[in-house]
């Protein structure tokens, strides 16, 4: 309904109403908003999706990032990245696509909404993307989304995906890019140290990760004098220097 008003400053009013709410109740990272668009009609989020077109759903998803990231130690998480589609075999079902229709239509919002708004994070989805699953596809978490659309935020999975039923490789999630599993268990860190130990994964991509989410951390409520998200990634972009940024 937010979206199909097209109306942006509304949705920017929206964020900032949310924004006061997460901030009495102490909540740092909005995990939302949603905005995979349909390609089946009974994937379960169709319902929380902005999903008109990829025009409309990037326009409305930055609208609502801007409102919420105005407020200091509060931020967006959009998602689900990417091509999250259908209900059935979630974890294991693999969206099958050209790449001009991979950018030119499940990607592009996401691709808006981060140049336009600078999310303060991006969830990466279950599913397979061309027999790859989101979470261990370099392609789309450092390619697209950092090298191509300057994203500056934190990558993160969604929950239980890298769990034995998940389908996604704890230490791939790391290399992809994913600066944090969630919700995190036994079998990720023995997963991740195993990788370290026989080279499969750097420690720089690992200390990347690190970097990347305490630089977050440093921007949320928990601390007191956490300033706008926005205002921080402006100061970012003008020093040319994420890694300067610490």
């Amino acid at each position: 309904m937010l979206a199909q008003t097209w109306n942006i400053p509304l949705l920017e009013q929206v964020g900032k109403a949310v924004a006061a709410e997460m901030q009495e109740f102490q909540v740092a990272w909005w995990l939302a908003p949603g905005m995979n668009i349909h390609r089946n009609p009974l994937c379960g989020r169709n319902f929380e999706y902005y999903s008109e077109d990829p025009l409309i759903s990037g326009r409305m998803a930055a609208a609502m990032t801007r409102g919420v990231q105005s407020v200091p130690g509060v931020g967006t998480t959009i998602k689900h990245f990417a091509c999250n589609n259908q209900e059935d075999n979630r974890m294991g079902s693999d969206s099958v696509l050209s790449e001009r229709a991979l950018r030119e239509i499940y990607l592009r919002g996401f691709e808006i909404a981060v140049k336009d708004s600078q999310p303060i994070a991006i969830m990466t989805s279950y599913n397979k993307i061309n027999g790859v699953h989101a979470a261990n596809c370099q392609d789309l978490c450092i390619v697209a989304a950092r090298e191509e659309w300057d994203f500056q935020g934190i990558i993160m999975t969604d929950w239980t995906t890298t769990y034995p039923a998940g389908g996604s490789i704890s230490w791939e999630c790391i290399a992809a890019g994913n600066d944090l599993i969630m919700p995190g268990y036994a079998g990720d860190f023995e997963n991740i140290r195993e990788a370290l130990q026989s080279g499969k994964l750097g420690r720089e991509e690992l200390k990347d990760c690190v970097r990347r989410l305490i630089t977050v951390i440093y921007q949320t409520l928990a601390f007191e004098d956490c300033r706008s998200y926005g205002s921080r990634v402006e100061t970012v972009r003008n020093n040319r220097s994420f890694r300067g940024s610490l």
